[in-house]
């Protein structure tokens, strides 16, 4: 197994091991922050750093293998829904943003699936694909960080918040909105993109 390969796969180990984090009960606070959502965060950004380094790698020195072409994708969606539901199970953002996500990744698997069987026709990833990943990740950070532990989703607009919370529940709800529009955006490009698929159905 060669090395963005390995990284693949450490991220996909470091997602059970993130999940478990909830559980040990580490409620010391740093910054006003608990310690579970310290790990966490650190475990999560540490996973997406893999995610960069292993397509970087790959490419770089030419390691691009059949076996990361299937597994890299998988491995991120396992760690970006990964975190969305233990944000969800915290009461930090609601639960239909991880359900349209989940819907897009199921509706782009289908259309690659229908690609291959007819031929191997590649629909390129839009640059809304992009801006779905980044924000993603910017958004679970940034939601990690939240300091009140209450719902980060629109929380500002409440006017209960101040100073460093305020900012972060602003930028997080940006990020979570943008991620999600994009996400919207990103699987509408698969589907005009592949809409030649189903012609003989």
């Amino acid at each position: 197994m060669n090395l963005p390969n390995k990284l693949t796969v450490i991220r996909i180990l470091l997602v059970p091991v993130m999940v478990t984090i909830p559980f040990l009960g580490l409620k010391a606070e740093i910054l006003g922050i608990t310690l579970d959502f310290w790990i966490m965060n650190l475990i999560f950004i540490i996973a997406s750093i893999t995610d960069k380094l292993d397509g970087t790698i790959a490419r770089k020195r030419n390691l691009v293998t059949n076996f990361g072409k299937f597994l890299d994708p998988i491995a991120d969606k396992i760690l970006v829904l990964s975190a969305m539901l233990i944000l969800v199970e915290k009461q930090m953002i609601p639960a239909w943003i991880p359900i349209i996500v989940l819907t897009r990744e199921f509706v782009v698997s289908a259309y690659r699936l229908i690609a291959v069987e007819q031929g191997g026709k590649v629909i390129s990833a839009s640059n809304w694909g992009k801006l779905k990943t980044v924000t993603q990740i910017i958004a679970i950070v940034l939601a990690f960080i939240n300091i009140n532990g209450n719902n980060i989703f629109l929380n500002f607009i409440h006017w209960e918040l101040t100073g460093i919370e305020l900012i972060i529940n602003i930028l997080t709800s940006l990020m979570l909105i943008i991620s999600v529009v994009a996400t919207i955006f990103s699987g509408y490009n698969y589907i005009k993109g592949g809409k030649d698929l189903f012609k003989d159905r």
